[in-house]
């Protein structure tokens, strides 16, 4: 089937090279000539595992191509996906403009019938919009095209995005077009053939199961994280308290871990903007606000501990960073708790001396602005001299670090630990203070 995907960012290369994967033939269209021209060399700019292997190949076959003209993008494919971002406007609701963009550059180049696909995490109603924009741009050129718009959401966690997308739980579409549905279903059939996967529901139900996906994932996230505040005062384990629960089938293991909060692209984004929705729905969500609340104030109790072990006045500190993106995996650093706890560091006197596998040319552009940040190129480097390690970010290789070897190098053996990813009796027999989140 011949496919177009408007927008080559996370959600579209992702979904372009795996459907090309699967024989579609696929033409990503994007704005930035640069990246277009990276692309078709077989350069993937995101750090994803695997993505970069599929990106190739099926360049290489011809099957995935990337284009900046948006009449070819227009003509060639009989299902468009739109998978363009939708940042966070002022107010809080997301930001429709390039979806609509694109639904209007759809009007203007399309020959024929049409499946517009709203791939981009979009507020109850955007379909409509969509549908009115192209229906407008159609009317402008005297064309008499017919054309369906659904919603089909994207899953895919970041890190994990390319096994997410071959073998997902579940594919919703929101149609209310029998049509297109059925063009739906043969698009997906290579992922059907050991059990149904295919949910159709209304486009309204569809673009609401997005937002309450990544809101009651964010929640437990803020639940497990105000547990563990509550076992810091008690005395309480909430390593223990997690697995405790967890084994509950009605509750799971999933999403309990707790930390100094969540980040990245979609979770705060997300939250935000179906508690924006539902008030101008008039139905107020108390719940989100308040999940919303809690990861902000988590990003700041890796900093309290700080102040209650060195003082507020951090001038002649140094710390070591362990971690800038929003988890492991990834090189995506946007609303990720390393970027808080490094500005606040540094403007309370402190060197940070900060180190990520992967995301340090990420961290580079939104940090350059903080002065007494450096970045380092391994994560022993980052310990010499300094009073304490901060850690920020899981990645397996801080995960079983030699301990007596990091007590050498640094000035006072200190951890705060805001992943509890380290042993507290292992860190403690080292010789070092250890300080992770609810754990006593």
């Amino acid at each position: 089937m011949k496919v177009t995907i408007i927008g080559s960012g996370y959600v579209g290369l992702v979904t372009g090279a795996c459907l090309a994967d699967l024989g579609n033939e696929v033409l990503c269209l994007d704005v930035d000539a640069a990246k277009v021209a990276m692309l078709s060399e077989g350069r993937v700019p995101i750090h994803e595992p695997g993505l970069d292997d599929v990106v190739q190949r099926n360049v290489a076959a011809g099957r995935l191509r990337f284009s900046v003209d948006p009449v070819e993008a227009g003509r060639h494919g009989k299902v468009q996906f739109i998978a363009v971002g939708t940042p966070q406007d002022e107010d809080g609701s997301a930001d429709l403009q390039h979806v609509l963009a694109a639904a209007r550059q759809v009007g203007r180049h399309m020959d024929g019938w049409r499946v517009v696909v709203d791939k981009s995490t979009v507020p109850v109603g955007t379909a409509a919009r969509v549908r009115a924009a192209i229906l407008e741009e159609l009317q402008v050129r005297g064309a008499d095209l017919s054309f369906s718009v659904i919603s089909n959401p994207e899953f895919l966690k970041e890190g994990a995005a390319l096994e997410d997308f071959m073998r997902p739980d579940r594919i919703v579409v929101g149609s209310d077009d029998e049509k297109a549905t059925a063009v739906m279903r043969q698009l997906y059939a290579p992922f059907e053939r050991n059990h149904s996967k295919l949910m159709v529901m209304d486009v309204a139900s569809a673009e609401l199961t997005k937002y309450a996906a990544n809101a009651m994932l964010a929640t437990r996230i803020s639940f497990m994280n105000e547990m563990a505040l509550l076992a810091d005062a008690l005395g309480a384990d909430i390593d223990a308290v997690r697995r405790g629960i967890g084994s509950d089938r009605r509750i799971g293991s999933h999403f309990l871990y707790a930390g100094c909060g969540y980040g990245g692209s979609c979770f705060p984004k997300d939250v935000r903007a179906l508690a924006r929705s539902a008030a101008v729905a008039n139905v107020p969500m108390r719940l989100l606000n308040a999940v919303d609340a809690v990861n902000e104030r988590q990003k700041h109790v890796l900093i309290d501990k700080v102040e209650r072990r060195f003082g507020a006045d951090l001038h002649g500190r140094v710390f070591a960073l362990w971690g800038l993106a929003f988890k492991a995996g990834t090189d995506d650093v946007r609303e990720a708790p390393s970027q808080v706890i490094a500005r606040e560091l540094c403007r309370r006197g402190a060197v940070v001396r900060a180190y990520d596998p992967v995301a340090e040319g990420q961290a580079r552009r939104v940090l350059d602005d903080v002065s007494g940040l450096e970045f380092v190129n391994s994560a022993m480097a980052a310990l010499h001299g300094a009073d304490a390690l901060v850690i920020v970010t899981e990645w397996k290789e801080f995960r079983s670090p030699d301990l007596e070897r990091m007590r050498s190098q640094m000035r006072t053996p200190v951890i705060f630990d805001g992943r509890n990813i380290l042993e507290p009796a292992a860190a403690r027999a080292a010789g070092f203070e250890y300080s992770g989140i609810g754990r006593p």
